[in-house]
């Protein structure tokens, strides 16, 4: 009886969230089918547009060799190709239905994951609020599939560390950054069975992609002459310039907004420097961690990419899908202590939809709104960044360290009251 009142209990307390999931999934559903037109550019242009002359070329047996914008890992190919297995509709409307079926596979495994022991459902209203303020963009390009790939791992590292990793290597085939999930895991069997399984999950993947079609690497020269994209964090610089007679400007280039003219290079050139420097800095956290607990994996993901995202020299909308799905998993485990800087990115995703779409050009044109509201969202990503690295590090190998030495110091103690004649029970007789 009592089995069954909790199972009925635990049941009706999923209403709630299935519910807002939802009604917010409806409304995202209502803005790409431009039922509810939203400020700004078209955002479902990309899928319709560019997407769909991708499909049309790699249904031809060939990767977009003379398109400067295909930048992606070969095995992308397979999520511009996947609308074709819903022939009944059209093409952008086959992408938006499988959008929603990897929000709700996410969604759905943080649910069974909360009700877990030692798990929360943090997680999960973490990702249907990060969903929902993003807007559209969340369904209108295909990091929501990729997002789906890394959390699926993270959720499944306790229980396999090479399903983690198998799902990170083909993560990684798909647009590189779920890589960065294999930052954290713990030392030894767990790091070699992970990292050993994502090595021949992404070496079979990109073997496949290029015996599949021609060019499946061609994406290498066109992501590599990008510039400095208007969103990112080192287009402050030029944002703030632009008012001092700065001579440069934006123009659409190699797909996206990017700033063009003087010392544009050198700010891309020094991004590049601080990506190492943060590579740095990973390596010898790994090097000095002592204690890995049960959310060090998805912690540990969570800084590498939100820090690997900052440095970019591109920022695009889409990208907190990524910080989103991390976050989520973080706060899945009840052990993780990255609520303030998960609810930081919350926040910064609520900033991001009036970056992107609703008051685009203001950023382009850098007036006193696009910066504005630019600024903020990237100021909450910095101080996400900085609030969870000391988390990170402080959990890991501060808290441990100190831990040893005051048992260390205890036992000193002892062993010199015992010389003295002063550890006696009782004390020293008269």
């Amino acid at each position: 009886m009592t089995t069954g009142t909790v199972g009925k209990g635990s049941r009706a307390g999923l209403w709630l969230p299935v519910g807002l999931w939802g009604l917010t999934r409806v409304l995202l559903l209502l803005c790409v089918f431009d039922v509810v037109e939203v400020p700004g550019p078209d955002i479902a242009y990309d899928v319709e547009n560019i997407y769909r002359g991708w499909y049309e070329v790699l249904r031809d047996g060939t990767y977009p060799l003379d398109d400067i914008t295909w930048q992606y890992p070969p095995a992308a190919a397979l999520v511009m190709l996947a609308p074709g297995l819903l022939p009944f509709l059209g093409y952008a409307s086959a992408f938006f239905v499988l959008a929603l079926l990897c929000d709700a596979l996410v969604f759905g495994l943080l649910l069974y994951t909360g009700r877990r022991a030692g798990r929360t459902s943090r997680g999960a209203w973490i990702w249907l609020a990060g969903v929902a303020l993003l807007g559209p963009t969340a369904y209108a390009r295909y990091d929501v599939m990729v997002t789906a790939v890394a959390v699926a791992g993270l959720l499944a590292a306790g229980r396999d560390p090479r399903v983690l990793g198998a799902l990170a290597g083909l993560g990684a085939v798909l647009k590189v950054w779920p890589a960065l999930v294999l930052a954290g895991t713990p030392k030894g069997r767990a790091t070699f069975r992970s990292w050993s399984a994502a090595a021949g999950a992404a070496a079979g993947a990109l073997l496949l992609c290029v015996l599949w079609k021609p060019g499946a690497l061609s994406f290498l020269s066109f992501q590599r002459d990008r510039g400095t994209e208007v969103e990112s964090l080192g287009a402050t610089v030029f944002h703030v310039l632009r008012h001092f007679g700065w001579e440069g400007e934006v123009r659409m280039n190699y797909g996206s907004m990017e700033f063009l003219g003087p010392y544009v290079s050198a700010v891309s050139t020094a991004a590049m420097a601080v990506t190492v420097a943060v590579f740095g800095w990973l390596l010898l956290w790994r090097i000095r961690a002592r204690r890995f607990v049960s959310s060090t994996v998805a912690d540990a993901a969570f800084v590498a990419v939100l820090l690997f995202t900052l440095t970019s020299r591109v920022l695009s909308p889409q990208y907190m899908l990524w910080l989103i799905g991390l976050a989520a998993v973080c706060l899945a485990f009840r052990s993780s202590r990255m609520e303030r800087p998960a609810h930081l990115v919350v926040w910064a995703t609520a900033v991001t939809q009036f970056e992107f779409p609703v008051w685009f050009w203001h950023v382009t044109r850098s007036d006193a709104l696009g910066m504005a509201v630019l600024f903020t969202r990237n100021g909450l990503l910095v101080a996400a960044a900085v609030l969870a690295c000391r988390i990170l590090w402080r959990q890991t190998v501060t808290e441990p360290r100190l831990a040893a030495a005051v048992p260390a110091q205890a036992s000193r103690t002892e062993r010199e009251g015992a010389l003295s004649g002063s550890g006696r029970r009782g004390g020293p007789r008269p």
